[in-house]
Formats: structure tokens, sequence, C-alpha cells
């Protein structure tokens, strides 16, 4: 086959500009890459938000659950805070001013006002200012209300409502103290409000196994305090990588919230002792009206931000208790038990404290009414073996047991007519004849269910026997020479009595070694880890 002069130009040609292609795609391959080794993160950070306008772009180079996700401020040299104002009330509040004051200081910083909802009014707002409403809206694409994207800046000033900035170099003295602290457990840093009470420095500590926290008053130190919790005004300066990697970063009460969390990570906060934030507008509310409006949902906004972080009690820094569970009003915090699991084992907790509590009410009511009509009894089962470890209601428990002579039921009057049905007494309390089984049952409320189950027993040839069992495995005939005499324990805050030899006693129900070798009552379902016995 022959090939004409023409159909060769023509193949040079083609040839000539696929390796002219193939060089430029090269070439601009390369510059591609150089670019990106330069400004890494540069398209998404510079990406606008939806529905933000003009002032939804993200400035900044901070990285949000360990993903960079911008790189303009090491380049462009752009502001390394944004100030946010997370708490004030819709119906009076400062916002605009505060604001103002910032910008007026420093014009160049981001200025973010974070609302769950809308506020109603609307927030007057600078130029220069911006609201993020943090409930999702179903037109709008997921980072118009997530505040990662909206924060984009190395650090967060986080301010209370009616603080003023006096000068900028009190951001720049915060933002050195915080770098100053390298990457040890200081990872906040904050400044005292000039108010009426001064702000003070806390240690926080939560035990979420035992749904408690619990707050002491620290110590102050000679540059300041360094503690786990604040209590006050007080404006406070976090990375907003740490920020934006707690669970809830933003929220409220913004510093119980944030204290929690980071307690809970082992953080720790630094109160500088200077530079102090002015707060001309003090107090907040101009009327006992409007007062009444924010305490009360401060209390709501705490109740639900307790009980989503499941915290039960809080010890105050007085030593008062501070309760979010249950109570006689209200149904007890766990349902129906299950294989002799209750849900919280699941889920690495121990019994909640408010039902302890109620335990403990339910015993020493009880007890109380047996000893005062000559009624007989002793701890059984779970309820002597805690009195034997620990002189309590075991941690993970949820009923108490006590054994009574069948004899001496007559002798109560809550008792001896159980037959007929339930009896709810002058005190709320509950007495039946429980349903499972041939026991008696008295129960903290009508509402709340927690209880103390009554096992009757009666002699027979020396031992102690029922007519009716259950399946637990420490449902069993004893001698009734444990019980004579009865000794006094020390259980549940009271003094009770229980068997003579209660270690014997015990071994007979359970087995060997059961006070030493602590364990959940049904370990083929949830298994006790040792270590986590440590400390409590």
């Amino acid at each position: 086959m022959r090939i004409s002069f023409c159909q060769a130009l023509l193949t040079g040609a083609i040839i000539l500009n696929l390796l002219i292609l193939y060089y430029v795609s090269r070439a601009q391959q390369q510059m591609m890459e150089k670019r990106r080794e330069q400004g890494k993160g540069l398209k998404k950070a510079s990406l606008p938000v939806p529905g933000l306008g003009a002032m939804g772009n993200l400035v900044g180079g901070s990285i949000v659950g360990g993903v960079k996700l911008g790189g303009l401020e090491g380049n462009m040299r752009g502001p390394r805070v944004t100030i946010v104002v997370r708490e004030f009330e819709d119906f009076e509040n400062y916002v605009g001013d505060v604001a103002r004051s910032f910008l007026r200081q420093r014009p160049e910083l981001p200025f973010l006002a974070v609302a769950e909802n809308p506020p109603y009014p609307p927030l007057a707002l600078p130029e220069g200012a911006r609201l993020l409403v943090l409930s999702p809206s179903p037109d709008q694409p997921p980072q118009t209300h997530r505040p990662e994207f909206n924060v984009q800046t190395e650090f967060a000033l986080l301010v209370p409502d009616g603080v003023e900035l006096d000068h900028g170099r009190q951001i720049e003295r915060l933002i050195r103290e915080l770098e100053g602290e390298g990457g040890g457990p200081v990872r906040l840093v904050a400044a005292p409000v000039l108010t009426r009470s001064a702000v003070q420095c806390l240690h926080l500590r939560v035990n979420l196994r035992e749904w408690t926290a619990t707050y002491t008053p620290a110590a102050s130190g000679s540059s300041g305090s360094v503690c786990t919790a604040l209590q006050g005004d007080a404006v406070v300066l976090i990375r907003t990588e740490d920020l934006f990697n707690l669970s809830v970063p933003l929220g409220r009460p913004l510093m119980s919230s944030l204290f929690v969390q980071t307690s809970l990570r082992g953080w720790k906060v630094k109160l500088l002792e200077g530079p102090s934030f002015s707060a001309s507008h003090r107090p907040l509310f101009s009327s006992a009206h409007n007062q009444w409006k924010a305490d009360s949902r401060l209390k709501d906004a705490t109740n639900h931000l307790m009980r989503s972080f499941g915290l039960k009690r809080v010890v105050l820094p007085d030593g008062r208790d501070q309760w979010f569970g249950c109570s006689k009003e209200t149904p007890r915090c766990f349902g129906t038990v299950r294989d002799d699991t209750p849900e919280y084992l699941y889920v690495e907790r121990w019994t909640p404290p408010c039902c302890l509590r109620a335990l403990r009410e339910t015993t020493k009511y009880v007890v109380n009414i047996l000893e005062s009509s000559g009624v007989r009894y002793w701890l059984e089962g779970g309820s002597l073996l805690g009195a034997a470890r620990h002189q309590d209601v075991i941690p993970w428990d949820y009923d108490v047991d006590l054994g009574i002579y069948l004899e001496d039921v007559p002798n109560c009057d809550y008792l001896k007519n159980l037959d007929s049905g339930s009896l709810v007494d002058a005190n709320g309390y509950v007495w039946e004849r429980a349903v499972e089984g041939d026991f008696y049952r008295v129960q903290y409320s009508e509402a709340n269910h927690l209880h103390v189950d009554l096992w009757p027993f009666y002699p027979r040839n020396g031992v102690m026997t029922r007519d009716t069992w259950t399946e637990h495995k420490q449902d069993v005939e004893f001698p009734e020479h444990f019980l004579q005499p009865l000794v006094p324990l020390q259980f549940a805050g009271i003094t009770a009595y229980g068997p003579n030899n209660h270690h014997a006693f015990l071994e007979l129900k359970f087995g060997e070694g059961v006070i030493e070798n602590p364990q959940y009552p049904n370990p083929s379902k949830k298994r006790l880890d040792k270590s986590r016995m440590l400390g409590s």
C-alpha cells in the first residue's frame, strides 16, 4: 500500500499536535501541583457559604475533626480570631452594642452571634457582624447552620452579652498567653469581666459512670489560676480546632457545656488577672420580669443540657446538690429490668444517684415502720452484699431486699391487709403484694416504682423456708441460727439488722468469695470490668 505525500503530511501534523498537547498538559499538571503545595486548602477555604452572602466566605486555616478546612491565613495574614457571642436572650440583649464595640477597635475581626432559632425581635447587627442560626432549615445546605463552617480563624473568642472591647491589645494578650502554653493541658485562656461578682476558678470532676459532676473551689496562683471550670462572667479564648472537636461546641448554658466537655478531656483553663473586660450593661435586664424570664430559660437550658449529657447530680462549690434525675413525682430513670441487667449497665453506667437516693429514703422509711411494728427483718441478697462491701446499696443495684418473719406480718397495719390490693400511705409510699411472686413490695411513689422488696420466711425444723421460690440463685433455704441473734449493720445511711455471720450467710447464698469478687447480677449478659471498681 502506497502512502501519498498528502497523507504523510497529515500524519506528521497529527503526531506533532499530539506531542505538543502532551507537553503542554504535563507542564500544566506540574504548575497545578506546585500551586497546591504553596497553598493547600485554598479552594476549600474560599468557598462561599450559601445563604450567607458576601460575608459567608470562609477565611483562615482552622482544623475541624483532624481535617484542614482552610489555609488562607498563612498566605494572606488574615484575622486570627473570631468573636462569638452565644449567651443572650432575644427579648432583651446588647449583642448589637457588643458587635459595635469590638468592630470599632478591630474592624477586621469576624463577629458571629449564634442563636438556636432566629431571634425575635431580630438582632440589629452592624455591618461586619453576622448571625448564625443553629437549627437546620430544610431548604438550606448543612453548612449554613453548622458553626465549624462559619468560624474559620485559628482562635474563637467566646464573649458574654454586654461586654465591651476597650482596646485591641486585650485580644493579643490572650492569644500570647494561650500560645505560650504550647501543647500542654491548658487549652483555654480566660479574662474576667468587671461585674458585681468576680469570676471564680473551680475544679470540676465529671464522673459519667455515676452520672455526677462535682465542683470545688480552686486556689489562686501568683500568675493566674489554672483550673478546670469557671463560675461567673469571663471572656474565653480557645483554639477553633479544640472547640469543634467537642461533641457540643456551642451548647447552652455555654460555660457549663464547655467545661463539662473540656474537663472530661483533661483540658484546663487559665484565668488571668488581666486584662479585664468592661461591661457597661449590668444588670443585663431592665425589669424584674425580664430577669425572671432569663432565669427560667437558664433553668430550662441547664435541665436540657444535663439530661443530654447524662448528668443527674451536680455538686455545687458550696456543697449543695442540684438534681436533674427522677423524683417522687416522676418515673424512675430506667425501664423494666430484663435478665437482671438494667439498661444503664450496657452503656457503662451505674445506678443513677437520684435512684440510689430514692432507694435509701424508701429503705429508711420501711425499716422504721417494721421496727415500730414489731416485725423482725434482716438485710437479704444483694442488699446484704452491699452492706458487707460498701455499707450501702451496691452502686449498680436497682432495688433493696429485706427478709421478714411471716408470722410477724399481722403486726404491721400496712402489710396485713394487702391481699385485697395495694395501699398508698400518707407519705405517698405504695404498699402492695408483688405480682411476680409471694412477697411484698414498697414503692417510692405511685409515679416512681423504685422499691424495697419484703421476702417472708418461716422456720421449719430449724430452717428458714418459703412456700414459693423465684429463679434467683440466692433465693434458697438457710439455717435459722443465722438470725439468732440478728446484728446491727450499717446500710444506706442507717443502722439496719442482718444475719449474725453475714460472710458465711452470703457464701451460702451466692458462693465462695462473693464479697471479695464483685460481679454484675447476670454476667452472661454483661460482665463487670474489675478495673472500673478502682476508686469507687
